[in-house]
């Protein structure tokens, strides 16, 4: 955009010939802007001077840069004429556009995740179903995450952290939480609907506030606290209508809402620590890892023996 003229009196000693020219003797020189010019910066117009650059220096070329044209008139010696270049009215828009494409790319994120999230939970309760077995699906699926994640970092989607021991003491809490969430989780899921499930793991707003309130000394706003009340009487009125009512699906779904929201407000507080801290895609990366090797032994040890030939005859005989 071009700024208003400006009207400048200087004074620039280099361009004061050693000797009076043409019989003056006395130059004056006047500066003004030349608006209409929109010729690019390094446009210098010498007129009664050597072909040569000139260079200005001192006050004449302090202006700001939005000046189109800056002339310096020596009369009766001719001009030099600096016309800076204009700076385009589409870089607002640009950004405008820029901005508006990150928020189109975030609602196209935010719609991914519900749909995946939507087909995950459906398929899992039909697993369920014929396997019966939370804790061994869970470790299949941690597995799963552990395989996808090493493919990342061999085809350097993601640079590989590099580890220290402390900063394993600090995700292994965290990842016995996240553990214990998603087994819980799927034990809910393989008790109750889906929907059940889901409509008590709508609680985690309140536990997140609760746990940063205790652990991270957030003090939540009136209106924060005053938009959990329907949340938790609408958990309250499904709970007491619901027809796939289970006390072992209804307390493991609580269950994980407590292990999920502490994983995540010790997430914040590590991630608060510099020297720990990870980026987010490696710092859950390391977690489902850490997840998979904790819950493998679990898994063999609660319904490994479901898979022995003589607990599935005896269960195919049960039909």
């Amino acid at each position: 955009m071009l700024s208003t003229a400006l009207a400048l009196s200087l004074s620039i000693p280099i361009l004061r010939p050693q000797k009076p020219l043409y019989g003056h003797s006395n130059p004056r020189f006047s500066t003004y802007i030349n608006l209409p010019s929109l010729k690019p910066l390094d446009s210098i117009c010498c007129h009664g001077f050597s072909r040569r650059k000139t260079s200005l220096s001192g006050s004449c070329l302090s202006c700001n840069a939005r000046i189109p044209a800056i002339t310096c008139r020596n009369h009766g010696y001719g001009s030099i004429k600096v016309r800076a270049a204009s700076v385009p009215e589409s870089t607002g828009e640009f950004e405008k556009s820029n901005d508006l494409a990150g928020t189109m790319q975030l609602v196209a994120m935010f719609g991914i995740w519900y749909l995946l999230n939507i087909f995950f939970n459906i398929i899992n309760k039909q697993v369920l179903k014929v396997y019966p077995f939370p804790a061994t699906i869970t470790a299949f699926q941690f597995g799963c995450g552990t395989v996808m994640i090493n493919i990342m970092w061999a085809l350097n989607l993601c640079n590989r952290p590099k580890l220290t021991r402390p900063q394993i003491l600090a995700i292994l809490p965290l990842a016995v939480a996240h553990t214990f969430g998603n087994l819980l989780t799927n034990v809910s899921l393989g008790k109750v609907a889906v929907s059940f499930t889901h409509t008590i793991k709508a609680l985690e707003p309140f536990f997140t506030v609760l746990f940063a309130a205790l652990f991270l000394g957030e003090k939540p706003a009136f209106w924060a606290l005053s938009s959990l009340v329907p949340i938790a009487g609408g958990v309250a009125l499904a709970s007491l209508t619901e027809a796939s009512f289970n006390w072992i699906g209804f307390c493991s779904a609580m269950a994980s809402n407590v292990t999920n929201q502490s994983r995540n407000v010790f997430s914040k507080k590590l991630m608060a620590n510099k020297e720990e801290a990870l980026d987010n895609i490696n710092l859950f990366s390391v977690i489902t890892i850490i997840s998979f090797i904790l819950l493998v032994p679990a898994a063999i040890f609660m319904e490994g023996f479901k898979f022995t030939p003589s607990y599935l005859q005896s269960a195919q005989t049960r039909g």
